[in-house]
């Protein structure tokens, strides 16, 4: 089975306006995966297969995590509530949540507040037979087991030019940082961490800035300690051109929220996929609920109006 992750742009753009983030999945390292158990029965017409299934089987995740369903083919309107019905979200520490769905293709899950620190929680989504609307069904089960683990959060404060974060309710450090500028803002409102890498080449071309070398704003950067926070190309990390952040540098980036060289190696060690990442201050809109995994932006009552079968509580592990 071809297995892909959110995938955005590396670099610190923004994409060419506030509404171009969307739920399409493309390759890159730390990609979830669907455990797909084969069934015997026989499709009535095409297969409809998931694509994906996050968090990977087995993960521990952060808090603000939501489960995100990717299908292979697209899921029609009038097929979802029966689609959704046959998606299982159990819980050891049962919650109320509903689904979502982005487009025809990509469906999440998400508690209404955030998880409880030490759930366990089993997504068992069986297609088998299950038609999609357009003349597929379902020939598998597909089934995963993650752990939410610490509570540990970052608040940005833009205009304040610091980060804090805290881990089960305690605060544990508060770091200097400096987030977009003018020009190219940061987005707002809370990002669960997508995935982080050590490295990451970063181009301006990539985010459409500038691929014009003699351009003040072209840059073809490998950076360290990158924490992913949209698909559209945020991240938490060390710039080379911006090697002191704080109030005293005012320098903005393009998007990204810099940090010293120490200070984001140990930013990098702290968060986990989930993690929630809060950004406020910035003159930004709040990132799209489907840029990455941004679910919290959303109020429950909008996430609602996504949702085919409505607010349901998790059965009991």
């Amino acid at each position: 089975m071809t297995v892909a992750a959110l995938a955005g742009v590396s670099a610190c753009g923004g994409g060419d306006s506030d509404n171009e983030a969307s739920g399409n999945d493309g390759k890159a390292p730390g990609r979830p995966s669907a455990s797909a158990s084969p069934s015997p029965a026989k499709p009535k017409g095409p297969p409809m297969l998931l694509e994906t299934i996050t968090p990977q089987t087995d993960a521990t995740v952060g808090v603000a995590m939501p489960v995100s369903v990717v299908f292979t083919n697209p899921v029609a309107a009038k097929a979802r509530a029966g689609v959704e019905k046959h998606m299982k979200v159990s819980a050891s520490k049962p919650v109320a949540g509903a689904w979502h769905w982005f487009g025809d293709k990509r469906a999440d899950w998400r508690p209404k507040e955030y998880w409880p620190s030490g759930t366990t929680v089993k997504v068992e989504a069986d297609m088998k037979g299950v038609a999609n609307g357009n003349g597929r069904y379902g020939v598998r089960t597909y089934t995963h087991t993650f752990k939410v683990g610490d509570d540990v959060r970052a608040d940005v404060s833009v205009s304040g030019h610091t980060l804090k974060v805290t881990k089960n309710g305690a605060a544990v450090r508060t770091l200097s940082i400096n987030a977009g500028s003018a020009e190219y803002p940061t987005w707002n409102g809370t990002m669960a961490v997508i995935d982080k890498q050590e490295k990451v080449h970063m181009t301006s071309c990539s985010v459409g800035i500038s691929c014009n070398k003699g351009d003040a704003n072209y840059y073809d950067l490998t950076l360290p300690w990158d924490v992913h926070l949209t698909q559209s190309g945020t991240y938490v990390h060390y710039s080379t051109g911006d090697p002191n952040p704080g109030s005293g540098s005012a320098r903005g980036s393009h998007g990204c929220v810099h940090l010293s060289m120490s200070d984001a190696k140990w930013f990098y060690q702290q968060v986990k996929q989930g993690d929630p990442v809060t950004i406020t201050g910035s003159p930004r809109a709040k990132a799209p609920a489907d840029n990455g995994y941004a679910a919290f932006n959303l109020s429950w009552d909008q996430w609602l109006q996504g949702s085919a079968s409505g607010e349901a509580t998790t059965a009991t592990l």
